[in-house]
This record gives C-alpha cells, sequence and structure tokens, in this order.
C-alpha cells in the first residue's frame, strides 16, 4: 500500500500544530478520523512517526527525515495546481500571511474584501505576531515586517514608511499636565515595550544632544495593546503613524514636542525567502496591498 497526500497532510498538520486535535481541526476531520490516518501511514511505513507523552506529541528520528519529504511532496503538490490556476490567471490555494497585530488590524484587514472579491479562489489564512517569526517553521509564504530588516536569507518589497510620534491623550495631559521638553519625560508614565529594545528609542533628543532611550513605567509586548493603554489616558507613548492616523485626527491621541520630533521613519516591507519561487498568490496579494495602500501609503 502507497502513502497517500491525505495522511502525508495529516501526519504534517500534526507536527505544525503539536497535537491530533488542532490538526483535526485544522483539517476539517474529526480527531478519530486524523488519528487513524496517522496510524495508518505508520503501519504503512512500519515505523513509529511520533512519540505519545502525557503532555505533548515529539517527532522521532525516522518522523523527522519522513518529513522533509513530506513537505517537499505537499510543496510539489501546491505548486502544481497553482501553476494549473495561473493558466487559467486565476491564482489559487492557500496563502498564509504574517504581521504584527497593529499592521494586520489597521492596515491589512481593511483590504482583504477587496483581495476577495478579486481573488475568491485564494484561501487566507492571516496570523499575527508580535515577535519576527521563522517563515518556514510558521509555514509562512509572506509576511509583512514593520523597521529594519536582518535577515539577508529575505527577499524584501518596500510597501512604504511610517512615522513615528509621541502620543498621549487629553485626558492624561489635562490630569498630569502636558510635557514640553524631553526632559520632563521622567516626571511622567512611559508605555513602552517589552522587546524589542529599540522599540524604547523615541524620535526626541535631550538638551545635550543624546537621544531619548526610555525605561517603560508600563510595557507590553504588543503596540496595540499600548495603543489601547495611550487611548485609557495611562501614559505617554510612541508609536507608527501607520496605527495611530485615525486616533489622531478624531483628536483621541495628541502629538507631543511636534517642533522637536525627529523625522524617524520605520520601514515596512513584504518579505519571503529567497529560494522560493514566487507564487502567484504572493504576488497578487503584494501588488493588492501595494495598489490600495499606494505609493507613500503613510506619509502626511
Amino acid at each position: 500500500m502507497k502513502t497517500t497526500l491525505d495522511e502525508l497532510q495529516a501526519f504534517a498538520a500534526v507536527v505544525d500544530t503539536g497535537s491530533i486535535t488542532a490538526a483535526a481541526e485544522q483539517l476539517g476531520l474529526t480527531i478519530s478520523a486524523t488519528s487513524r490516518t496517522l496510524g495508518r501511514l505508520e503501519e504503512k511505513l512500519q515505523t513509529t512517526m511520533l512519540r505519545r507523552t502525557t503532555r505533548r506529541l515529539e517527532l522521532t528520528e525516522e518522523g523527522s527525515a519522513f518529513l522533509l519529504h513530506a513537505r517537499a511532496i505537499l510543496a510539489s503538490v501546491d505548486e502544481a495546481e497553482e501553476q494549473m490556476a495561473a493558466r487559467r490567471l486565476r491564482p489559487a490555494g492557500r496563502l498564509r500571511v504574517d504581521a504584527s497585530t497593529p499592521f494586520m488590524l489597521h492596515v491589512l484587514v481593511p483590504l482583504l474584501e477587496g483581495f476577495h472579491a478579486r481573488y475568491p479562489e485564494v484561501a487566507l489564512e492571516m496570523n499575527s505576531n508580535e515577535g519576527i517569526v521563522d517563515l518556514i517553521e510558521k509555514r509562512t509564504d509572506v509576511a509583512f515586517r514593520v523597521g529594519r530588516l536582518k535577515d539577508s536569507t529575505l527577499h524584501a518589497r518596500p510597501i512604504g514608511t511610517s512615522r513615528l510620534r509621541v502620543l498621549a491623550s487629553p485626558t492624561y495631559l489635562k490630569r498630569r499636565g502636558t510635557p514640553t521638553q524631553p526632559a520632563h519625560l521622567k516626571t511622567h508614565v512611559l508605555l513602552g515595550f517589552t522587546q524589542p529594545e529599540i522599540l524604547n528609542e523615541w524620535p526626541l533628543r535631550y538638551a545635550d544632544g543624546n537621544t531619548v532611550h526610555i525605561e517603560p513605567t508600563i510595557a507590553s509586548s504588543s503596540g496595540e495593546t499600548l495603543r489601547h493603554m495611550a487611548l485609557a489616558g495611562l501614559g505617554l507613548v510612541c508609536l507608527s503613524d501607520f496605527m495611530t492616523r485615525e486616533d489622531r485626527r478624531s483628536g483621541q491621541l495628541v502629538q507631543l514636542f511636534p517642533r522637536q520630533t525627529l523625522d524617524i521613519c520605520q520601514p515596512i516591507n513584504a518579505v519571503y525567502y529567497r529560494n522560493t519561487s514566487l507564487a502567484a498568490r504572493i504576488t497578487c496579494f503584494v501588488d493588492h496591498v501595494a495598489g490600495a495602500l499606494g505609493p507613500k501609503p503613510f506619509d502626511e
């Protein structure tokens, strides 16, 4: 008996999700059906692929070796299906997109309805991560990254740049007063990031010429959480324009130090691995985002 694609998909899904239950949900199958499929694969190969402990599933040495071939086969099938779809000029298949929560909510989500209407055969999977993810490990096709890129194995397509500003709510300023000099920051509640540390570099200089690096009074890994804290009047925050434009227009957040703010912009790129053939579904999604945003999407 030969191994089937269903068995390969089930095996890869169990490895990726970490459990048979989660894999079954991802595949749209019952837990028992997924378990039987996995058992059938091990029986055909006459080896144990996954070691089941009370807490988790672990790949055996044989399972790790087989996984590499399974992923290659599944990728080849995806590519073949996509090439057939491309012949019809209609990109198709699953597209896994990754972005930070703020970029996902404020930039990508508003564009999804138009994309889906234009490319109904592309099944989108939108994932949010606050840190930098390994595209292969997370099975991500394209990621949108805010900030300087460090991974030289990635191909990047610039989407735009977004300026940094120091902000606070009128409620907070009425209660605590409005700082007029960077030196006044030490008397205020500062909202900052747990990591990376560079995000706590604010676009200001002290009188002695040194740039402002804050020690957060309240810290979070998520810019969206910090934004909501600032809207709630908890303190001062430094965030990118792409996520605060409407807050500033409505007056819910007010820019501080407008004349002293340095012109520091964060680059925003769509990235994917260089050794990956640029699939039609990746191209059409990045083209849609770039086209909808325009050449200078976050400039003011």
